[in-house]
């Protein structure tokens, strides 16, 4: 079973510095349809003007992915850590038992566009943590490559969660493929482009809930960059 979420149904806001587009419910936008999709609990696509960002504040007990997909966002955190993310880097911050941090544009000029990722972990009041890493657009070419997972296996980012991120970039005709196990989900995401999922078209901030499926298969109808989440 898959059930499209379309990118114009999602929660929008428009604050000036940040144009944000919510795939579940976030801040104050609600939508009792659309809470999560089991330990996933937001994907916020947001849009950041040069120069802006936001300000220093508190997290706990979440694990907060970043991905950005255009320009550059600087981090810096209550743990110490600084560091700027940029296309083709994956960031994992372990709120735990408590974490501020600040997410900056850090250009004058160019604005940037990030997916923030919340996953709820399977153990509340751990210690905060930090991970970041590049993967080469090679790595990510025509087919799924993991990127997030429980163990950090296959050079990927640990997260305190079952679950695996897979990131994908297929050019146009290509097609790839994953298995779900028994008993798993995923949850779809279209960065950029279009696709079809099965014979479902999806395009660029849809996404998709899948459940009872064995396998996945899409097909990039145009050029596309995609998240592919597989979830217990």
């Amino acid at each position: 079973m898959i059930q499209i979420r379309p990118a114009d149904e999602r929660g929008h806001a428009d604050h000036g510095w940040l144009d944000t587009f919510h795939s579940f419910s976030f801040a104050g936008y609600h939508d009792p349809r659309f809470m999560g999709f089991r330990s996933l609990r937001v994907i916020n696509d947001d849009r950041v003007v040069p120069g802006a960002g936001f300000p220093t504040h508190p997290h706990r007990d979440m694990e907060i992915v970043t991905y950005v997909v255009e320009g550059a966002l600087e981090h810096r955190d209550s743990m110490g850590t600084g560091s700027v993310i940029r296309p083709g880097e994956i960031q994992r911050m372990s709120a735990g038992t408590g974490v501020t941090h600040s997410e900056y544009n850090p250009s004058k000029t160019e604005g940037t566009r990030l997916l923030q990722i919340w996953i709820t972990p399977s153990t509340t009041g751990l210690e905060p943590g930090y991970e970041q890493r590049h993967f080469e657009e090679q790595e990510r070419r025509g087919r799924f490559r993991l990127v997030v997972s429980p163990d950090g296996r296959d050079g990927s980012i640990s997260v305190h969660q079952n679950v695996e991120i897979y990131a994908g970039l297929l050019g146009a005709g290509e097609t790839a493929s994953h298995e779900l196990r028994a008993g798993r989900g995923a949850w779809v995401q279209i960065v950029s482009g279009k696709v079809r999922l099965g014979d479902v078209e999806m395009a660029e901030g849809d996404g998709a809930a899948v459940e009872d499926e064995a396998v996945l298969t899409i097909t990039a109808e145009q050029d596309a960059e995609l998240l592919l989440f597989d979830l217990a």
